[in-house]
């Protein structure tokens, strides 16, 4: 599955009121205390455990994933550098962007892993549209593109069939942060978000439709807690 047209036709929706998700909304957090959260969710789940949708907006931060080159971080200044377990380069994250890691089992919804990423792209171009924002992939370069411009990432880890790790989705931002890195580990990559393309201005108008649209992909029936994951305040 390495064109687009199979990323299209991977990607139509499961059929509704498949397993149970829990979304839980971290609200604004720094990046650690989430990423190990989610490992421990991840390493103590077992075939009976509910997926969870964990939505956050990270404190500044530039992650590295496993293959990372630190060639790719320019000029980090005061954000901090972590390297972490995920695929891909590097990337930022920040105040005004959303966080979505789907701790999902695969195994469980009949899913590959490509077929995976090309939903959770899918679900980026959906909420888009629900703007008028027209979308698109790229081949060989995982994401979801606006005239060129990246507005949405993917950096994702699957674990005994189990994903976790997830999307940033660039909605209201300062983008500058982007200018001292190659983003995903493409030297001059332009980034953009829905505010500079006439969309909301907030995060709040944009989680629901996000959410509303991985639960379509992959068939979710979504049930929302208060509670936060073990480690997260």
């Amino acid at each position: 599955m390495d064109s687009l047209s199979d990323c299209a036709i991977a990607s139509a929706p499961i059929a509704a009121g498949g397993p149970n998700a829990v979304l839980r909304d971290l609200g604004r957090q720094p990046y650690e205390p989430v990423w190990r959260a989610m490992q421990a969710f991840t390493d103590s789940r077992d075939e009976a455990t509910p997926d969870e949708l964990w939505l956050v907006e990270h404190d500044p931060v530039f992650t590295l994933g496993q293959a990372g080159k630190p060639e790719h971080v320019l000029m980090p200044g005061d954000i901090p550098v972590i390297h972490v377990d995920r695929g891909g380069q590097v990337t930022y994250h920040g105040p005004g962007q959303i966080v979505l890691y789907p701790l999902l089992d695969l195994r469980r919804l009949k899913v590959g892993v490509k077929d995976y990423v090309c939903r959770i792209e899918q679900a980026m171009i959906d909420t888009l549209a629900d703007w008028n924002i027209l979308a698109v992939r790229r081949d060989g370069a995982p994401g979801v593109y606006v005239n060129d411009a990246k507005i949405g990432a993917l950096g994702i880890r699957v674990r005994r069939g189990c994903t976790f790790h997830g999307l940033a989705f660039n909605i209201a931002m300062d983008l500058s942060p982007f200018h001292r890195i190659n983003p995903c580990g493409y030297a001059g990559l332009q980034v953009t978000s829905m505010a500079d393309l006439g969309g909301p201005s907030g995060l709040d108008a944009v989680k629901p439709a996000l959410v509303a649209h991985v639960a379509e992909q992959f068939g979710l029936s979504i049930t929302t807690s208060a509670v936060a994951p073990v480690g997260i305040r």
